[in-house]
């Protein structure tokens, strides 16, 4: 039990440097610069879970997928840059510390490993937000600890998909090389939001109603190219039997349950 012990400690903190971004993606459907219901709930959430203390800067980027021309891109993806925009201005959350709404056209970059081209366009039509505040001399908690379990806060996903957010990765990576170093064995239990107890979300890139399943299925890939003995592992699905409450993101998440020393 130690060795759990040192494990936690490793993981439970962080010293944030002399500025640190907190990021956001908005997706859209094709040809739309238009919030649907869904993406603007969850902007609102987002909004309304950071403190608005000390914001240094906010910046906006749109994006669009490879379809349409150069110009017409550009248009579009401006367009949504500024529809988020508006949302800040709707949600007072300090517009006057906007300084990009920034339209960047075609997004060619795939940002996923992934081969499908109908994911990779649904995923690069998209804002993404950089929200930077400064320096902070207090240390952040990574983990959460709940008896045998760890909750990887910082590990969250796409919305509708098993992929990753980008901030999440480096997290990610941090937790596998903290567990090369341990013997235990784990269940990495995948969690969803918004649906009801047992049933299951659908992944957008299958349409399968598996979703929780696949987000285990990731880390437990993630894990194993990074060195984890496949012996160590194993997933399950935990639809959203488990919901943290507060914003909806936090139960896009995975958990890993110890099961031995």
């Amino acid at each position: 039990m130690n060795k759990i012990i040192v494990f936690f400690s490793l993981l439970l903190t962080f010293s944030l440097q002399a500025q640190f971004n907190i990021e956001h993606s908005v997706y859209f459907d094709t040809d739309i610069y238009n919030l649907t219901k869904t993406e603007k709930t969850r902007l609102q959430k987002f909004l309304s879970s950071l403190s608005k203390d000390e914001v240094l800067k906010i910046e906006i980027y749109g994006f669009c997928d490879d379809r349409g021309s150069n110009n017409y891109n550009l248009e579009l993806s401006q367009n949504r840059a500024n529809a988020i925009k508006e949302i800040f201005d709707q949600a007072s959350f300090y517009p006057e510390k906007i300084s990009s709404v920034d339209g960047r056209g075609e997004l060619l970059l795939n940002i996923v490993d992934e081969t499908d081209a109908s994911v990779i366009r649904a995923l690069n039509r998209r804002v993404d937000i950089v929200i930077s505040y400064p320096e902070v001399e207090k240390e952040a908690e990574v983990i959460k600890k709940e008896e045998n379990k760890i909750i990887l806060e910082n590990v969250l996903f796409i919305t509708g998909y098993s992929y990753l957010t980008r901030p999440s990765k480096k997290t990610l990576d941090n937790v596998a090389e903290t567990l090369k170093k341990e013997t235990f064995s784990f269940v990495i239990q995948g969690h969803v939001c918004c649906t009801e107890g047992p049933l299951d979300a659908v992944d957008r890139k299958t349409n399968k109603r598996n979703l929780s399943i696949a987000r285990a299925k990731y880390v437990y890939d993630y894990l194993l190219k990074k060195g984890i003995k496949k012996s160590r592992m194993s997933y399950e699905g935990m639809a959203h039997k488990f919901p943290l409450g507060g914003s909806e993101d936090k139960d896009r998440r995975v958990e890993i349950l110890i099961l031995s020393d």
